[in-house]
């Protein structure tokens, strides 16, 4: 079978993708129609923006960010989750990277057939809540949160470039623990980057916590670059560049609708991308079993991500093809009848028309700091 390669301009400077063996898992998807079940993904971040790359499968979810003078919008909570401020265009770049569509325009996606929904939970500033970010959590799967109404569009899988502040950085906070678990119980998987402080990610939440696949960044030749935080915590890395060598996007935000941002932000939405093709195939795999089905088909590090051997980055680098070539050779987390897959998956519901436009400042590289 020969290996698909997407049209998009942008997809030849893609080294993420080949990084992550990308071409060869399209290869063993279907062409020209539904690759099977369809997925949600909620990204927690900065936000809405109306992005061209995910037209029609993206909806504005909610905001839940609740003080007034970091919301940038006059309010508190409400049912607008446009993003604003000076990391608006944070959540557009994590967004794209899962989602973007495979139309000859921009950049291409790891799975140009997910949907996506995004809950604002970081301020103007940022900065996140843990009550914001525990509410947002819980909404995201599709638990009832008290005072707002119910989310149309609940996820089976959760991204989340940040982490809580306004906290110590020693431990998961029990708090984003609960929330954790709860939406873990409901059948739904968390993804989170690892944070840039070049320290133990132990102390993050929610990186920190169980039931999280926490993921670190490796530059393109596999080392963990020096801002990337590491430790027993992180399941596996992922591309998320470094200075002169970034993840290549397109945002509205940048010049020539394109920016090349650093971070671990931009680590973890490529194994929620592979994870969205996964539950695609098999959409009854449960959390647990996508942390196996991700963490057990890595590439092994040649000698090490990190000449310091305390400072370990998980099981090796994320393999997409090896995941779903797994996933498709087992009949774990099969749809009922037999084969997994249906071609014609559900529309995502209609986002509401955005009270106002996003600011036009571009992300300040990466919201987990």
């Amino acid at each position: 079978m020969s290996v698909p390669r997407p049209s998009d301009p942008l997809y030849g400077r893609q080294w993420n993708l080949q990084s992550i063996q990308m071409p060869a898992a399209w290869a063993q998807l279907p062409v020209g129609r539904s690759w099977g079940s369809p997925v949600t993904v909620a990204v927690l971040d900065t936000g809405y923006v109306s992005s061209p790359e995910l037209n029609g499968r993206v909806v504005n979810g909610y905001d839940f960010v609740s003080n007034p003078a970091r919301s940038g919008d006059g309010d508190g909570r409400d049912q607008d989750a446009s993003a604003n401020g000076q990391y608006a265009y944070h959540g557009e770049v994590i967004a794209n990277l899962i989602a973007a569509a495979h139309d000859g325009r921009g950049m291409a996606g790891l799975n140009p057939q997910a949907r996506i929904v995004h809950v604002r939970v970081a301020g103007t500033d940022g900065l996140i809540e843990v009550q914001d970010l525990v509410d947002g959590l819980k909404w995201a799967a599709g638990i009832p949160v008290p005072g707002v109404p119910a989310n149309p569009n609940p996820a089976r899988l959760l991204n989340l470039s940040l982490y809580a502040d306004f906290i110590p950085l020693t431990r998961c906070d029990p708090r984003v623990q609960a929330a954790v678990d709860a939406v873990t119980a409901r059948g739904t998987l968390v993804i989170a980057g690892a944070a840039n402080d070049g320290a133990d990610a132990a102390g993050y939440s929610p990186a920190g916590c169980r039931n999280v696949l926490t993921v670190t960044s490796v530059t393109q030749s596999g080392q963990r670059p020096g801002y990337a935080n590491w430790g027993r915590s992180v399941a596996l890395g992922a591309p998320g560049g470094e200075q002169g060598q970034g993840i290549l996007a397109s945002s509205l935000s940048g010049v020539n609708g394109e920016r090349s941002p650093e971070g671990t932000s931009f680590a973890a939405p490529h194994a929620t991308g592979v994870a969205s093709l996964l539950l695609m195939v098999r959409p009854r795999l449960t959390p647990a079993q996508l942390r196996d089905l991700l963490t057990r088909t890595v590439t092994p590090y040649t000698a090490g991500c990190d000449s310091d051997p305390a400072r370990t980055c998980g099981a090796g680098l994320l393999n997409a093809s090896a995941a779903l070539r797994a996933a498709l050779a087992s009949t774990l987390g099969a749809a009922t009848p037999a084969a997994g897959v249906k071609t014609s998956p559900a529309p995502v519901r209609p986002a509401p028309a955005p009270i106002r436009p996003p600011a036009a400042r571009p992300p300040a590289g990466n919201t987990s700091r």
